[in-house]
């Protein structure tokens, strides 16, 4: 059984057991967290596709940790004015760990 969740902003397809890191979310390490906004279910035979979230489904996942990205550099420069800025960001990310998928 798989299911395609929002978080962040973003959609990842997950399955039970899946690790992956999402957009951060605020919590303990070891905590358990519900994602109840499931865009699509599906098993081998059935799969229900919401409009636009499928109602009553909750897929819960426990926090691993609370992590930072890469470092991403910026650098803007206007030729010939001497106007040069460079600036890093680093997007704090949460690693979790699928724990169930939980149908209506």
């Amino acid at each position: 059984m798989f299911a395609v969740i929002r978080t962040g902003g973003k959609q990842y397809k997950v399955e039970k057991n899946d690790k992956l890191f999402v957009e951060k979310i605020e919590g303990e390490d070891g905590s358990v967290i519900k994602l109840d906004q499931v865009l699509m279910l599906a098993d081998g035979k059935k799969s229900t596709v919401g409009a636009p979230i499928v109602e009553g489904a909750v897929v819960e996942a426990k926090i691993i940790r609370q992590d930072r990205g890469p470092k991403i550099t910026v650098f803007k420069k206007k030729r010939r004015q001497n106007y040069r800025r460079k600036k890093g960001h680093r997007q704090d990310l949460t690693y979790i760990e699928i724990t169930d998928i939980k149908a209506a």
